[in-house]
């Protein structure tokens, strides 16, 4: 019972964390990141399907990006999902592969990802906490119905409180890390 409320907790904040990497990768960095094809949807043959599902994605070159389609008859619908998409790049193509080229990042702009980048960071720090007060009222409860001593709930709520500092210290280096590839000229 108390080691489940632990278990799940640790893995509440684990997919907090990943959730954290997934939109700090679709982040741009003045790096052409194949990652951030991910989210752009495409209708193909009715089916919502991501770029990179129907087509081979690669870097030749730092800022660019080139989409080798697998069905070439699909070229137009993904220009158009990469245009409707918040990328603010427009494709260029040759008939045969789509090429997105990334312009140089100011230091203005790479201030505000900087800011995008800590405000998610806190975003999810609140995710974090949000689940250990959820483990810990949890404890509390079942201390109330006489599941757990009162000794018993504080240790675990110590665990929970080390499992919860460990996880913001690695949200931290996760933000460090994205904030000095931003900065990066």
């Amino acid at each position: 019972m108390d080691v489940d409320i632990l278990d799940r907790s640790r893995e509440r904040m684990n997919k907090t964390i990943e959730a954290l990497k997934r939109e700090l990768s679709g982040m741009k960095a003045g790096r052409a990141n194949p990652q951030i094809l991910d989210r752009i949807m495409v209708d193909y043959y009715g089916t919502p399907t991501p770029i990179p599902q129907m087509a081979n994605v690669s870097t030749p070159e730092p800022r660019l990006l080139a989409i080798t389609l697998w069905d070439p008859s699909t070229l137009k619908d993904v220009e158009k999902a990469i245009m409707k998409s918040d990328l603010g790049i427009t494709p260029s193509n040759d008939g045969k592969i789509i090429r997105l080229q990334f312009p140089e990042l100011t230091e203005e702009r790479r201030r505000d990802l900087v800011k995008q980048v800590k405000k998610l960071g806190e975003e999810a720090k609140v995710a974090v906490r949000s689940i250990r007060r959820d483990a810990n009222d949890a404890m509390a409860k079942e201390e109330k119905n006489n599941l757990m001593t009162e000794d018993d709930r504080r240790l675990y709520e110590k665990d929970v409180q080390k499992l919860t500092d460990d996880t913001i210290r690695e949200i931290d280096g996760i933000l460090t890390v994205k904030e000095k590839e931003i900065m990066s000229v």
